[in-house]
């Protein structure tokens, strides 16, 4: 049987520009450019992102604290002579349910995604103490929103309208039995 879904995309989202992006979920798409319209549909329902950007999900080096517990001898090392690029590191350093987002915590020049990861893990900005999970996106992978792109993406969802649950009503089990009790 053959795989007949789209490539999964992950998706990063900045709610406003003081903020770092955060990864908010995935879509499956044909392509970057369709991934980020998905993206907006998905994850862009209220009026609060400033910036998204999509990453084929193949692309991320995606490692847990126990994987470089487990396996001290991780990194094979630079390879010589290969180009310096920018990668993105992006960390989750809570366990806790409602604290899912893995964030953006900086960037740095490697020759690959181990290489970048290696010094991430080195370096004290990125608080290695405390991270149970490290993401490595190459700079060249990501497909981001523009600037000229802000009011087609965005604006749209200033005009939707954005309730709480509590304002739906919610019948209690102990209400509707009341409420057959009163009927009978």
């Amino acid at each position: 049987m053959t795989d007949t879904q789209w490539p999964r995309y992950e998706v990063f989202k900045q709610d406003n520009p003081r903020k770092p992006h955060e990864a908010v979920g995935s879509v499956h798409a044909p392509d970057a450019e369709l991934a980020l319209q998905n993206a907006r549909d998905v994850f862009v329902r209220r009026p609060s992102a400033v910036s998204l950007w999509v990453v084929p999900a193949s692309a991320i080096l995606m490692v847990t604290r126990e994987e470089l517990e487990a396996n001290p001898e991780w990194n094979d090392g630079e390879e010589s002579g290969a180009e310096v690029r920018p990668f993105h590191i992006f960390t989750k350093t809570s366990q806790r349910r409602s604290m899912t987002y893995v964030q953006y915590m900086g960037q740095v020049e490697a020759t690959s995604a181990q290489a970048a990861l290696q010094q991430a893990v080195r370096r004290d900005e990125f608080g290695s103490d405390t991270v149970w999970v490290w993401w490595v996106v190459p700079e060249a992978q990501i497909n981001r929103s523009g600037a000229d792109d802000i009011d087609s993406l965005f604006a749209p969802a200033a005009d939707k309208t954005y309730r709480q649950q509590t304002h739906y009503g919610f019948v209690s089990p102990r209400r509707q039995k009341r409420g057959r009790q009163e009927k009978k």
